[in-house]
């Protein structure tokens, strides 16, 4: 814990200007953003008696080892600097406001050349309308199959619609009258990208239009004695008010706006958020976050407005913002809101009317939503707090530890051996945190002596991050034997490690290995524990417990210990530590089963050098399969476009070393397969896992 005073400026240092400042913890690791209107008179709050301080930004301030700040032109320009760093550096004390769950919105894929009509969730993407956010995906599609009555717009799959087009012949939907079918040519591009364009008309809200012109073609239809007709006009026009009921409309004007309503206790606040466009609700989303300081509702609406639309533009931003509380001051809010839409934002407070009351419909829903947080969020607290004081006595650690690191080996008899280690902090998994490892220090099947490599690996990472940040004094820290093994296998881990953020120069940003764990827990017993101690001690790392779950018994084993520590069944800490080691597990196995299946699908024809995925796949297309390429002549490889003699001649001489697969078999009915059995082969001479290492019971049963 620092001392305030320790890095607190020297008079005269802060400039009185607009500006963004960063706290920053002793790895150097952005722990807080803010903007202020003068740098000076915001960042002297914080220096003051820790007494009078707010008790989360007490630890905050205590947490810092460091301040700095950036000097801007405008308030508008430090609205959008807070907003990229919080983004860039996720600081653990600012407030952000994370969705309960991902919510589902309604896509139409416009950037397609025949859209598609589907249920997307996450990152929006360019050329994709959406409509939405909607509270459960099953609305959406009730929305949907009501309109494509009238609206028979493509909803299937890349591969359902090729398969149909390859076929001749459409998908259930497209002989019932659901689906225009463009994939059997019943519709031409132009036609159907039109039909998709009226479907997003009519989302948007514009439905008067659609409803007077199939009143209109129902009214010609039944003078003209086209009763058929009429009666399907009609249920046309039922299906597409019955839509319309689905969001009742709450403003009479047809107005498009955002309600945002807050609320609060000294701890914590709850944002609900009402999409409202022509008149109808066409969405809503909430969110609950922790206040780090004494923060106005006012500050929590300029946050919630910046977690809106910091990424949005255009139409996304609409005309008017309704809010409890206006931002402080509100002039750069409302501007740079603007600037996101690209015209006017009307941001105030709805005072009477239709507006006033669903603003108080918001707020009743805010206010429950803090309630059933609350509710559920005690009982969670406690149990984490209850398990990880557990933990700490069990083991004789002197504190909780706050962040826990397990490491697990997976492998099939031997092959494809590789490591995950996940991370917990204050007992919930952080999987932006995972990472995974290929055992590349020896060949074969060894647990102990990959265990060992993981853990150095990891951990050498970690000190040169700590020597390159000058956490310690010149002698200490890596000797150059360390130094020349960490560079050597350096692009190893970064080829190794498939998730996460790559290595940044500019501190502060999230790293690979920059933090270290207060535990690290091992999946094994006794070995695997004795190999993981080994290599911290090696390192002269003696600051970080190990811990080994064995599976077996349960049993939690300590290093140098010949018997190990029993933690009742009911324990709360042992719960923890098994839910940490099965997900270690979990992420091991799913790797390992990747790269294996990704072996499985390779080709003789990856090897051949300058041979890239566009001409590969043209030698198989033309041949059919790589037995048959195999078979053929230079003369007749030359044949394919786009391959010369000289690639003939490598891709034959490549074929002809390269070994035929083994061939696969039908577990269903025991047939053995040919090349040119099944689906048309792509990249691989056999298709799918080999069946020799037995039933798919028996190989998980062989995975480790």
């Amino acid at each position: 814990m620092a001392d305030p005073s320790s890095y607190r400026p020297r008079p005269g240092e802060i400039p009185d200007s607009p500006g963004v400042y960063r706290f920053r913890d002793e790895h150097r690791r952005v722990i807080y953003v803010g903007k202020a209107k003068s740098l000076r008179q915001r960042l002297a709050n914080y220096f003051q008696d820790l007494a009078n301080l707010h008790p989360r930004t007490r630890t905050m301030v205590t947490t810092a080892a460091s301040v700095e700040w950036t000097v801007v032109s405008t308030e508008v320009e430090a609205l959008q600097l807070e907003y990229s760093w919080i983004k860039e550096y996720d600081p653990r004390f600012n407030v952000k406001y994370r969705d309960d769950k991902s919510y589902p919105y309604l896509a139409v894929t416009m950037n397609e050349e025949f859209p598609r009509v589907q249920v997307m969730r996450g990152q929006k993407k360019k050329g994709v309308r959406y409509f939405g956010p909607y509270g459960h995906a099953w609305a959406i599609r009730d929305t949907v199959d009501l309109l494509l009555r009238v609206f028979p717009v493509r909803t299937c799959s890349a591969g359902v619609f090729k398969n149909a087009a390859r076929t001749g012949r459409p998908c259930l939907l497209g002989y019932i009258g659901k689906c225009s079918a463009p994939c059997v040519g019943r519709i031409t591009p132009d036609d159907h990208w039109d039909l998709a364009d009226e479907f997003c008309d009519f989302m948007a809200g514009r439905t008067g239009t659609y409803l007077r012109r199939l009143e209109r073609q129902m009214a010609e239809a039944a003078e003209d004695m086209e009763y058929e007709r009429a009666a399907r006009l009609r249920d046309d026009i039922g299906a597409l008010k019955k839509a319309m009921e689905k969001s009742a409309v709450v403003l009479a004007d047809a107005t498009d706006a955002d309600l945002i309503a807050v609320a609060e206790d000294e701890l914590e606040a709850a944002v609900q958020i009402f999409h409202v466009r022509g008149g109808r609700v066409r969405g809503q989303r909430g969110w609950v976050t922790d206040k780090v300081e004494e923060i106005t509702t006012g500050a929590l609406v300029e946050h919630a407005l910046q977690q809106l639309y910091g990424e949005e533009s255009g139409d996304a931003v609409p005309k008017e913002v309704l809010v409890p509380a206006l931002p402080d001051p509100v002039e750069p809010v409302q501007q740079w809101l603007t600037e996101r839409r690209g015209s006017g934002v009307s941001l105030r407070i709805p005072q009477r009317g239709d507006k006033k009351a669903l603003m108080e419909t918001v707020q009743r829903n805010a206010q429950q939503s803090l309630v059933l947080h609350k509710t559920k969020r005690a009982s969670d607290l406690t149990t984490r707090s209850r398990a990880l004081e557990e933990i700490a006595e069990a083991l004789d650690l002197d504190s909780a530890p706050l962040r826990i690191e397990c490491y697990d080996i997976s492998h099939l008899q031997g092959d494809d051996v590789v490591a995950s280690m996940v991370v917990f902090e204050d007992g919930l998994a952080r999987k932006s945190e995972y990472r995974r490892f290929q055992i590349k220090g020896f060949e074969g099947q060894d647990d102990v002596r990959s265990m060992h490599e993981v853990i150095t690996r990891r951990f050498r990472r970690y000190l040169a991050e700590k020597e390159k940040t000058g956490e310690w004094a010149d002698g200490e820290g890596l000797t150059d034997g360390d130094r020349q093994a960490d560079g050597a296998g350096a692009a190893d881990d970064a080829a190794a490690l498939t998730d996460g953020p790559a290595l940044k120069d500019d501190d502060g940003r999230p790293k690979r290995f920059a933090y270290p764990p207060q535990l690290v827990v091992v999946d094994g017993g006794q070995p695997q524990v004795a190999a993981a101690q080994r290599a911290l001690d090696e390192l002269g790392i003696d600051d970080i417990a190990v811990c080994g779950l064995a599976k077996r018994l349960e049993e939690v084993w300590l290093p140098r210990e010949d018997d190990p520590v029993v933690l009742p069944r009911t324990s709360e800490g042992l719960y923890l530590l098994q839910r940490v080691r099965d997900e270690a597990h979990r992420f091991a196995i799913t790797y390992q089963r990747a790269k294996r299946a990704k072996r499985f699908r390779s080709s003789p024809l990856d090897d051949v050098p300058g041979l890239g995925e566009t001409r590969k796949q043209a030698l198989i297309k033309h041949f059919g399969s790589v037995k048959k390429l195999r078979s053929a002549t230079i003369d007749q490889i030359c044949e394919v476009p786009g391959i010369g003699r000289k690639t003939a001649e490598t891709v034959a001489v490549a074929l002809a070393r390269a070994t035929p697969a083994a061939p696969a078999v039908n577990t269903a009915t025991g047939e053995i397969m040919d090349e040119d059995d099944g689906a048309p082969e792509t990249t691989a001479d056999a298709p799918g896992e080999p069946v020799s290492a037995g039933t798919p019971d028996e190989r998980r049963g062989q995975e480790r």
